[in-house]
């Protein structure tokens, strides 16, 4: 029987009629909760987060939601289900261990191809991909993309700069190196798939191929199994990767490392690791776009005879201001070509004055402001 493996629903935890904000909603909740920085070394909680991620990126697209409803609909959850117009009588019959062989007018998976990416989401969602037969199953296959959101100051998303980041990364065995096998000893034909590395199962109009559980894969197993990855051949570790953060990056800007993510089965080419940067906020600073926004207090002196005051720069640079006579609390300046630069382009930076009053007035000062009241002529 086809057996669904992963309902994204259900990961999320949420209603099948669920709105975008509801499905962002619980996303968050639950990336927060298992997000690989707050459960460093926790290998469960990293495939937990990897499993979140995978769901959300279905479900928030509307098409791939369309598509993966429709599969839904179908019957791809628990069994055949509303399949049954598709060879229904006309199925697949077992074979001895290493799969099934389709009758003529059965179904298969395979059969759906490319037709409008839905053949590559079932393959996505069971986690079996379009094969057939051994020989493609034991070819070269790419691994799979990884997903890591990183937090940096806001000046190193203005200014750029580097990061290191630990990303949970599967890797092949440092003990066998791979094979499953305790060094010197053998490999052996798979009893379960006969070598093939897949297996086959289906009912009524259904042919399902999957990697073989007991060899993963690979067609063959170890005599004597690795005492590090318990014959697996490979391991949960945590890689420490150099992230060059590129100036003017905002949050939600994502950047691609080629060959960074998964490593591919069978020599394929490793997937890439695409990395999703959230600029914390300053104290100081604000960002619309390419300019910077910031607010400087200026005392009544300032403001009333006008000054020259120094101002900080999202460059670290300090450059002079100048308070005309009479400026009002609230008043803004633009200091030209000081915001963030991308793209060719630079923002400028705006400063706002905000004109602080002492909170108390010794007996000398409050003489000296209310003859200055009078000369002025002010009321108060």
């Amino acid at each position: 029987m086809a057996t669904q493996t992963k309902d994204f629903y259900r990961i999320l935890g949420i209603a099948e009629n669920a709105s975008a904000d509801e499905i962002k909603k619980a996303y968050r909740k639950l990336a927060k909760k298992y997000h690989p920085d707050a459960n460093p070394n926790d290998t469960a909680a990293a495939d937990r987060f990897k499993e979140i991620s995978e769901a959300y990126a279905v479900l928030s697209d509307e098409a791939k939601r369309k598509q993966y409803d429709q599969m839904r609909k179908y019957g791809a959850f628990g069994g055949v289900g509303g399949m049954g117009g598709f060879g229904r009588g006309a199925g697949p019959r077992p074979g001895p261990g290493a799969g099934t062989e389709t009758q003529p007018g059965g179904f298969s998976f395979e059969d759906l191809g490319d037709v409008g990416g839905l053949g590559d989401l079932f393959g996505s969602i069971f986690e079996f991909g379009r094969r057939r037969g051994g020989a493609r199953a034991a070819g070269p296959q790419r691994g799979e993309n990884v997903e890591y959101a990183v937090e940096i100051p806001f000046e190193v998303a203005v200014r750029g700069g580097k990061r290191t980041i630990t990303v949970p990364i599967t890797e092949d065995c440092p003990t066998c190196h791979g094979s499953g096998a305790r060094p010197g000893t053998d490999l052996t034909t798979c009893p379960e798939c006969k070598g093939r590395g897949t297996i086959t199962f289906g009912q009524g109009g259904f042919a399902v191929s999957r990697p073989c559980p007991a060899c993963y894969g690979k067609g063959r197993i170890p005599t004597d199994p690795c005492p590090t990855c318990a014959g697996q051949g490979q391991v949960r570790q945590q890689r420490q990767i150099q992230v060059t953060v590129p100036a003017g990056v905002d949050t939600g800007s994502k950047i691609r490392l080629p060959g960074q993510g998964e490593k591919g089965a069978a020599g394929g080419q490793a997937g890439d690791l695409i990395v999703t940067f959230r600029v914390l906020p300053d104290h100081f600073f604000t960002r619309e776009g390419l300019d910077i926004h910031c607010t400087v207090p200026i005392n009544v002196a300032q403001a009333m005879l006008g000054s020259r005051i120094r101002v900080r720069t999202v460059d670290g640079k300090r450059v002079v201001l100048r308070i005309p006579t009479g400026t009002q609390s609230g008043t803004r300046f633009r200091i030209k070509g000081q915001g963030v630069e991308k793209g060719g382009e630079r923002g400028d930076q705006f400063v706002r004055v905000n004109v602080t009053v002492p909170e108390k007035l010794d007996e000398r000062e409050k003489k000296l402001m209310e003859e200055f009241a009078e000369a002025a002529g002010l009321r108060y």
